[in-house]
């Protein structure tokens, strides 16, 4: 019987002609024949050793493998300078290069002291396909990563690192997503188009009540942690927002601050585009998880629907029937100039949880806007602008409108002061001026 010391030379051996054979295909076997020959050596030198070996395909039938996915993303983040082939792409709408690594490149990573080895492999699957009575064949790539191991570390890996990687991927992705704002077209997929959502507002540029503000914010942070809440309780994992006030209060603008903040997705919902109630569940499904819904003028985008539209009852159904339940992590934005003008139906909680009021312009809104304009904090005109803001009304939208004028804070708030004048007076004459 061979020696302990025989059997590791021979291993080592064998391990060293592995990676020999393994750069001569690199530099002199065509593409077709590498991927075979890597394959099999792979197997052998993996047969010889203690490892265990996990097998991530891409896919299960038509059901995309998360963690596939996932180690592909994860992976992508831990190239090195030394790895001698990756794979670069770049979608159309995104912004960054997407990298991952390329088929038979061996990575190490290293999880809690425990080394771990990936490959990406690939073998092929063909389908005879018939057409016209004459047969095809139609060859299918099936990917595929390896992930070893030694054996004593299985429960930490199924048990820790899997899920580890499915989180640090997830936070890549947030990182790096690119957001979308998506709009009702029937000649794209899932009856929706989108382009890149580049709306620079956030919580901090919002000219808002700061109560109000602070409210919203730990609402949605409550909303995005509680994933398991909802299932316990048998609920869709949704939160719907009612927006209410006069134009140019913000509430669009806050639609895109609220996306920012939580890296969601916009999906804007004309009712009177959509065709019928099949159609709004055609949308509802081809909406994406952690995203943005949003039903603006939700006052007036029924009143004009013909019999065969959009009705009441699928717009509730949507809202928190059945259909509500295609997918997760989802929240409903309904923006109205008029809240006393909706069918109480709608109000209720399920529906519209949160209702914020978009005032007009606060002196607190008012310095907010300062900051962003102008960068100040305090001027020696302030004071004579809230007097104005407690006696005439100017929707956030007006005031920004006068400070973009100039970059001089003096000739700014000279210029908006003149605007309230203006306004006064307009108002003494209609009788509407609040002294």
């Amino acid at each position: 019987m061979p020696s302990y010391e025989a059997i590791l030379s021979a291993t080592a051996s064998l391990t060293a002609s592995v990676i020999l054979l393994r750069t001569i295909a690199n530099d002199f076997i065509p593409e077709s024949i590498k991927d075979r020959l890597f394959l099999h050596l792979h197997k052998i030198s993996s047969s010889l050793s203690s490892q265990l070996t996990v097998v991530i395909e891409e896919s299960d039938g038509l059901t995309a493998n998360q963690v596939f996915h996932a180690a592909n993303v994860y992976l992508g983040e831990k190239l090195s300078s030394s790895t001698p082939r990756i794979k670069v792409n770049k979608p159309q709408k995104e912004k960054r290069l997407q990298v991952t690594t390329d088929k038979n490149q061996e990575m190490v990573d290293v999880f809690e002291g425990v080394k771990l080895k990936w490959v990406l492999l690939s073998t092929s699957r063909n389908h005879v396909l018939k057409k016209n009575n004459k047969n095809g064949v139609l060859k299918e790539e099936i990917r595929y990563f390896e992930l070893s191991f030694h054996k004593k570390n299985r429960e930490m890996v199924l048990g820790s690192y899997l899920p580890y990687l499915l989180q640090k991927a997830k936070e890549i992705k947030e990182k790096n997503k690119t957001l979308k704002l998506h709009t009702v077209d029937y000649n794209g997929t899932d009856y929706w188009g989108s382009i890149n959502l580049d709306h620079p507002a956030s919580f901090d540029t919002m000219a808002m009540d700061p109560a109000v503000k602070t409210a919203l914010i730990e609402d949605l942070d409550r909303f995005s942690r509680r994933r398991e809440f909802y299932r316990r309780v048998g609920k869709a994992w949704k939160r719907g927002f009612l927006l209410y006030g006069p134009p140019g209060t913000g509430k669009s603008s806050l639609v895109a601050a609220m996306a920012n903040y939580l890296k969601f997705d916009v999906y804007d919902l004309d009712l009177k585009e959509i065709q019928c109630n099949s159609d709004l569940r055609r949308l509802l499904i081809g909406t994406g998880n952690g995203s943005i819904i949003v039903i603006e003028d939700i006052d007036t985008s029924l009143d004009s629907a013909e019999d065969d539209k959009v009705t009441l009852s699928g717009l509730l159904n949507f809202i928190d029937g059945l259909w509500s339940s295609c997918g997760d992590e989802r929240i409903i934005v309904f923006t109205t100039n008029h809240k006393d003008r909706l069918d109480p139906v709608l109000l209720r909680p399920g529906r519209m949880d949160m209702h914020l009021h978009m005032s007009y312009c606060t002196f607190s809104g008012f310095k907010t806007l300062a900051s962003n304009y102008l960068r100040i904090q305090d001027h020696q005109l302030f004071d004579e602008i809230k007097g104005w803001l407690d006696k005439v009304q100017a929707t956030p939208a007006e005031v920004a409108g006068e400070l973009i004028k100039c970059e001089d804070p003096d000739v700014a708030l000279r210029g908006l002061i003149k605007w309230f004048h203006n306004r006064a007076n307009t108002e003494m004459q209609d009788g509407s001026l609040n002294i």
